[in-house]
């Protein structure tokens, strides 16, 4: 409703909500401030400085993180105490530190078709003596379409992603079985229909040598979030604490690469943004939003 012509009219009285927007800050054991790649804005290096909005934002939120921090800290000490007695606790820097020396190896559909059978088959599993194996590719293809459906199959047009596109269209798209209908919200707040497509039409392809520059420095943002162990561990928890903690870490982040590259085909096939660094990255925009939505065992502020 403060909307003229894709500006804020309201900008300078902007509420909190708005002004922490893109920033995110998320409380485990500690405060961590991630940054919402789903903003347009923070790609093109443009706009304020984002280390003092994120410090004037801090300190006028000071007294309620620390609150946060409190019930988040018992909440983490609690999950590392079931890990331990469950077995499946493991050493976080050192699950990160294989996934960073093992980036390029990320990009190949086999590596990431084999870590999703060691994460499952292995009592606890390790990168660097993964033994390799042939893997179906179609399998490998359908795990990729299945995970990128998943946040799309909803009734409801506001709880489906939302993809803010070249053109600044907001695009919804909503899965039902394997049919998608494609919509586009206008500024009015109206939503019309795009059309609808199958999802098994799209094909699926991988990213060319700069889409995996892109794909690659994706990854290793994600292995910094505390965020995206937050969402491992809130699995792990929910599935009774069966996995060892690198194996539940690894399969997750095979199966968001593979969910970004499905998405990036996907929008090659309607938008032709192309397999390059373009296309990755509008998958990025596309996708970073489900990524920090994801539930996790600590808390956003």
């Amino acid at each position: 409703m403060f909307l003229n012509n894709r500006r804020c009219s309201v900008y300078d009285k902007r509420p909190t909500y708005c002004r922490q927007f893109p920033y995110h800050f998320y409380v485990s054991d500690r405060i961590k401030i991630e940054l919402d790649l789903s903003c347009r804005g923070v790609w093109t290096g443009k706009g304020v400085d984002a280390t003092s909005d994120v410090t004037d934002i801090v300190r006028k939120a000071d007294r309620r993180l620390m609150e946060v921090l409190r019930d988040a800290s018992s909440v983490y000490n609690e999950f590392y105490s079931n890990c331990k007695e469950a077995g499946v606790m493991n050493n976080l820097s050192e699950i990160r530190k294989s996934v960073s020396s093992e980036l390029n190896n990320f990009m190949d559909l086999q590596y990431l078709g084999n870590v999703m059978e060691s994460s499952v088959e292995e009592q606890c599993m390790s990168l660097e003596n993964m033994v390799r194996r042939e893997v179906d590719i179609e399998e490998i293809e359908e795990a990729a379409r299945e995970s990128a459906l998943g946040s799309m199959t909803s009734e409801d047009p506001l709880s489906v992603p939302v993809y803010c596109d070249e053109k600044w269209q907001w695009n919804l798209f909503m899965a039902s079985g394997s049919r998608i209908e494609w919509k586009i919200l206008d500024d009015d707040g109206d939503i019309k229909d795009e059309g609808k497509f199958d999802s098994k039409d799209v094909p699926f392809t991988v990213p060319d040598a700069s889409g995996s520059e892109v794909m690659k420095e994706y990854i290793s943002i994600l292995n910094q979030r505390d965020s995206f162990a937050g969402n491992v561990f809130c699995m792990m928890d929910e599935f009774g604490y069966e996995d060892d903690m690198a194996n539940a870490y690894y399969g997750a982040m095979s199966v968001t690469v593979l969910d970004v590259m499905w998405r990036a085909s996907m929008l090659d096939h309607l938008m032709k943004v192309g397999k390059g660094s373009n296309g990755i990255r509008e998958a990025i925009i596309f996708f970073d939003m489900d990524r920090l939505d994801a539930p996790t065992i600590g808390a956003f502020v």
